[in-house]
């Protein structure tokens, strides 16, 4: 699934190629993803021009003079800019076309991605979201102040989009091995100080997987085609039964809250 990385990959990827572009047509290849598509979108987008491209945790944000368009890649989406010309790929489910003869298509085989348009910006979607993690407002006081008397497991935690947005299981696996924590430990009882080095571990991870272009592991390519090559890195996640690089143990999987969690018993406590 596109995590943080992987969705600031694609802003930064896109940002070049339509920022100032003028939309000439919006297309509803299929009327419906996750959500319905807005068909107004045809009308509502025609003619304008893209103003700038934000992140939201896992929304991409393109901003137009009158409104936003939101669009979420869900568990196998990926957006490429094409000359307009080139035949639609299987899954190629929306497309914004421009006056300078590129296409910008999302295409999403499991279809749970997301297209949805907020005239002034805000939406249910984004109103309850948590702290960005690469600013300074996530620290290890908020995480430990936050995290006290709970027992759900620190996992969890930091995967919860009201609490931190954009770490998913990928960077969450990695960024619990390097700081040495049980990921069934309850985030109540995770110290301050392994909060410290959970932050910066968790900052660090993110903006590496950001330089390798995010991590490939089926379905995610960057903007012009290519994968994300963060995969090659990868310490535990998808790891399971092979040699850990610190110890030599076994690296172990299990399942938490419906998801795999890859991890060393002998090096996290």
């Amino acid at each position: 699934m596109p995590e943080l990385p992987e969705v600031e990959t694609t802003k930064n990827g896109l940002l070049p190629l339509i920022k100032n572009q003028r939309v000439t047509c919006a297309v509803r290849h299929r009327a419906n993803l996750r959500w319905e598509i807005p068909k107004a979108l045809k009308t509502i987008l025609a003619g304008e021009v893209v103003n700038g491209i934000d992140r939201r945790g896992k929304y991409l944000l393109i901003r137009f003079d009158v409104g936003t368009l939101i669009i979420h890649l869900g568990m196998s989406g990926s957006i490429k800019v094409v000359d307009s010309s080139e035949a639609l790929l299987k899954h190629d489910h929306f497309e914004l076309v421009f006056a300078h003869d590129k296409s910008m298509r999302l295409n999403d085989p499991r279809r749970f991605g997301a297209v949805l348009f907020s005239k002034d910006g805000t939406h249910p979607l984004l109103d309850n979201l948590g702290v960005e993690p690469l600013t300074s407002d996530f620290s290890e006081t908020y995480l430990y102040v936050g995290s006290r008397k709970k027992v759900q497991n620190i996992k969890a935690f930091i995967m919860d989009s009201k609490v931190v947005v954009g770490v998913g299981n990928i960077y969450a696996c990695e960024s619990l091995f390097v700081s040495g924590i049980d990921p069934t430990r309850a985030a109540g009882s995770i110290s301050m100080a392994r909060y410290k080095k959970l932050t910066q571990n968790i900052k660090q991870i993110l903006e590496c997987a950001i330089k390798a272009g995010g991590t490939t592991l089926q379905d995610f390519s960057q903007v012009d085609g290519s994968p994300g090559y963060f995969a090659q890195t990868l310490n535990v996640y998808g790891c399971e039964n092979k040699p850990c690089h610190t110890c030599g143990g076994k690296i172990q999987r299990i399942i938490q809250n419906q998801r795999s969690t890859f991890y060393c018993k002998n090096c996290q406590s």
